[in-house]
């Protein structure tokens, strides 16, 4: 059992799961604002051996040095890679404090995003006549799925389901998935060349798309961006997305990076996130929150 565990942010789960929190510390303090900087997230761990946090606040070098009880912190959001975390891990190894995330807990929010928006657009639902004279169907595209990591093979099944024609490109090719879906992969160049419509799913802070890739999306283009910020050079896509028949639809506002550029008359955003944002989401957050403690604590 932790000492004390700290929650120093809001974080995503539902109120019974919070209150099973009780049962790992005999101290539990959560705060529901976000701290405005390192002092303040300083101040709120004080003495903690466990911190919990989401995806809005960081716990940096100089947080873990100057925090020095801390045994475990539990990231109440997606984890894949140290590079893109908002926890430093290589200082917190250093110090021998383990840190646990999450994956794989609110993609399906996302494929519904996807189909909701485009079937908007495409069949007209709203009378802006942008993309066709006559309303269309998903079974009448050519679409691409960058990253082929959960949320993107979730939009490729669904794309599929609907009757488009996949393509994907990937770091790793998928030879399983694309028996399995019935989808083709294809370089980078000609997954964005041959496609009406575009899907990035990538990881954060990955900028996959650049002069080259743009400069092949002639013609009537949609791309949809849910990665966690833009997936793509910032001026190549400024130049490409003030181009005539060019669409861009993000669920935050950060996937389009600069924000003017939600102005335009043919950028859409909801402007909250598709994934991690239903009580089933919230759910599963919460049961992977609670298992990753509770095998630090069976291992420990």
């Amino acid at each position: 059992m932790f000492n004390k565990l700290v929650i120093i942010e809001k974080i995503n789960m539902l109120e019974c799961d919070l209150k099973r929190l009780n049962q790992f510390a005999k101290e539990v303090i959560y705060y529901e604002d976000l701290p405005k900087d390192d002092e303040e997230i300083i101040k709120r761990i004080d003495d903690a051996d466990c911190v919990l946090l989401s995806y809005t606040s960081k716990i940096s070098k100089y947080v873990i040095d100057n925090c020095s009880n801390i045994k475990y912190i539990g990231m109440c959001c997606s984890l894949y890679s140290k590079e893109s975390a908002n926890v430093d891990i290589d200082a917190a190894e250093c110090k021998g404090i383990v840190v646990k995330g999450i994956r794989d807990y609110g993609d399906e929010g996302v494929l519904e995003y996807i189909i909701h928006e485009l079937t908007e657009f495409l069949e007209d639902y709203n009378d802006t006549k942008l993309w066709d004279n006559y309303p269309q169907e998903i079974s009448s595209l050519k679409c691409s799925v960058i990253g082929l990591g959960t949320s993107g093979t979730l939009i490729a099944k669904g794309l599929k389901f609907f009757g488009a024609e996949v393509s994907y490109y990937s770091r790793t090719r998928k030879e399983n998935l694309e028996k399995e879906i019935g989808i083709t992969y294809k370089s980078l160049n000609d997954c964005v060349k041959d496609s009406d419509a575009i899907f990035l799913a990538l990881n954060k802070n990955v900028l996959l798309l650049d002069h080259e890739q743009f400069n092949l999306m002639k013609g009537k283009k949609i791309l949809f961006n849910t990665s966690i910020g833009p997936g793509f050079k910032q001026a190549p896509f400024e130049k490409w997305i003030k181009e005539e028949n060019h669409f861009f639809f993000g669920d935050t506002l950060s996937t389009i990076g600069n924000n003017d550029l939600w102005n335009l008359p043919n950028t859409f955003t909801i402007n909250r996130s598709s994934g991690g944002k239903t009580y089933s989401s919230y759910k599963r957050l919460g049961e992977k929150v609670i298992n990753n403690i509770i095998d630090f604590l069976n291992n420990k």
